[in-house]
């Protein structure tokens, strides 16, 4: 181990060898760098993580976001109340003296970067950079292209995209990477890339673009993808891309990101076997195979855990795959680590919303952005059964922020918060404000149960319920995502609704979804957790094993690089 230790700490020296470039809108890397809304930049921050502990050669490439994603208030009614998050770059950030110059509406902007620097377990560097506009030589309007994380118009969108994606690569030759052999779209709003590369090829064939690119698809519907009228395109880029722009989409159509990057990827993925399967029937694409996502171990686990590992389990954070020895850690002190974790959770509930809970009760949680499919509220369909099966023995901790302009989401909220306050004095119910990283860690760990119910297919994968299972959470789920490959019935957790199989969804009533949680949770979870801990931890334990042991990144990554980078990873 020494000896690869020292490996890894020569070859990172050298950050500009690299053969594979990571491009995504939004990557979280710190909960204090506002740069990620939710799943997707979580996703990345955890593949670059992965990245770095596992020596892939790797670089990231992304935008600085001035006000980043903002943040979240909510009023007594469930209003939420957005306020801008201004962050200084250069406390977190090392700013280059590279730049480079673009034309948006035959103006030259001038972008510059910023580095971040991920330091993997045995010392291997993986860069990332943020493209910043907002710098002297531009003028004010330009200067605020990248001041809100999808914020603007399709406008703002377009010229981000074009920041991202053409300013990148060009970014990424001026900071001396020439090597680069696999260019990773991480979700369609970085697909301009393309147009960069085949200028740089001399406008080559589609081809010989098309094996330089990597393409995973996140959205399993198709209003969620980004598409701009060609007229508008040709009135903000560069001249120089428009005819091969015209030869890829096959005319003058409106131009959809994800066409394109299906277009001019070797490689295409959902991130579930679910969702490439969605997504082959949406996009009539046989080829789109499936990478599942994870999440990066070590980030999300607790340190109590942490600790619990590091003694039953050595290697865990770098050999997820170890994992399967959790099945012999001690039941006591799995739920001593437990309890630890609970309390700093319920701690944390009672100062940011005043209600306190009871730690020997059952806690769910439910926390993930506020989007109408999701169906927050869907627990309280039926206020009589809920108080029913709940009252005493039941309490539940929500956290999720709607979209600006997800009016939809919002409502959904309201919702949520009209059934807390019917249920006031019966069953104590919490909603904790401005989720992120911080918050996302404590309810993961700190719930005694997961809960998820989307509308099916729409859960492209979902990653909160592997962070609660690298922390002896169940989930308690719909059979959608990532949960119809993590579900073992009275294992990992539980399944609401019929299996994927059983469900024509053409046909089926998701109300009946309801009354599957209602009862599950009344006749199975409940009295299984009241009447029978050992059993109870005994759960805990296989949810560590069977699904830790598979979803995180370490195992993802090491798929992309084996079948998509076709690279090694330094540390097998």
């Amino acid at each position: 181990m020494k000896e690869t230790s020292k490996i890894f700490r020569r070859i990172s020296q050298d950050k500009s060898k690299r053969e594979i470039a990571y491009f995504t809108m939004e990557v979280a890397l710190e909960n204090d760098i506002p740069s990620y809304s939710g799943g997707l930049g979580v996703l990345a921050g955890d593949t670059l993580r992965s990245a770095a502990d596992l020596g892939v050669p790797m670089v990231g490439v992304t935008l600085l976001q001035q006000y980043g994603y903002f943040h979240q208030g909510l009023k007594s009614d469930g209003t939420q109340v957005e306020t801008e998050v201004r962050w200084k770059p250069e406390e977190k950030l090392t700013r280059l003296p590279n730049y480079i110059e673009l034309k948006i509406e035959n103006r030259r902007i001038r972008v510059c970067v910023w580095e971040y620097d991920i330091i993997g377990k045995y010392g291997y560097v993986v860069p990332v950079y943020f493209l910043d506009v907002n710098v002297d030589e531009n003028g004010k309007e330009d200067r605020a292209l990248n001041k809100h994380l999808y914020g603007g118009d399709l406008y703002v969108r377009l010229c981000q995209e074009i920041i991202l994606g053409i300013g990148g690569v060009r970014m990424l030759r001026d900071l001396g990477f020439r090597d680069i052999e696999s260019y990773h779209l991480n979700e369609g709003h970085a697909s301009l890339l393309t147009l960069e590369l085949v200028r740089e090829s001399g406008y080559s064939s589609i081809e010989k673009i098309k094996k330089s690119c990597v393409f995973t698809t996140h959205t399993p519907v198709a209003a969620g993808h980004d598409v701009f009228d060609f007229d508008m395109v040709k009135q903000v880029i560069s001249p120089v891309y428009i005819d091969y722009l015209r030869e890829i989409l096959g005319g003058e159509i409106p131009v959809n990101l994800t066409t394109i990057s299906l277009r001019l990827s070797r490689f295409i993925n959902g991130v579930s076997a679910k969702h490439a399967e969605v997504s082959r029937n949406m996009f009539d694409r046989p080829d789109i195979e499936a990478v599942t996502n994870g999440i990066h171990s070590k980030s999300w686990t607790e340190r109590n855990f942490i600790k619990l590992f590091d003694k039953y389990i050595p290697g865990w954070d770098i050999d997820p795959s170890h994992f399967v020895r959790a099945v012999f850690i001690p039941n006591e002190e799995i739920w001593k680590a437990h309890m630890s974790a609970k309390r700093t959770l319920l701690s944390y509930v009672e100062k940011q919303t005043g209600t306190r809970m009871n730690p020997d009760w059952l806690t769910i949680g439910f926390a993930r952005r506020a989007a109408g499919y999701k169906r927050a509220d869907l627990i309280f369909s039926d206020l009589d059964k809920l108080l029913e099966l709940g009252a005493g023995r039941l309490q539940i901790v929500f956290a999720g922020k709607a979209h600006p302009k997800d009016d939809e989401g919002k409502a959904l909220i309201k919702r949520v918060f009209d059934g807390i306050n019917k249920l006031k004095g019966e069953i104590d119910i919490a909603y904790i404000e401005n989720y992120g990283m911080h918050l996302g860690g404590l309810i993961t760990a700190g719930v005694d149960v997961w809960l998820n119910n989307p509308h099916r297919p729409r859960e492209a994968s979902g990653t909160s319920g592997m962070k609660a299972a690298h922390n002896g959470v169940p989930n308690f789920s719909i059979l959608d995502g990532w949960w119809i490959e993590g579900c073992v019935e009275g294992m990992t957790g539980w399944s609401i609704g019929p299996a994927p199989s059983e469900t024509n969804l053409s046909h089926y009533d998701e109300r009946l979804d309801t009354v599957s949680l209602y009862d599950k949770l009344e006749n199975v979870i409940l009295p299984l957790y009241y009447g029978d801990k050992d059993a109870w931890i005994d759960i805990m334990k296989s949810t560590i094993a069977l699904n830790a042991s598979y979803f995180n990144t370490h195992r993802m990554v090491k798929e992309y690089a084996l079948r998509a980078y076709r690279v090694f990873p330094l540390f097998q």
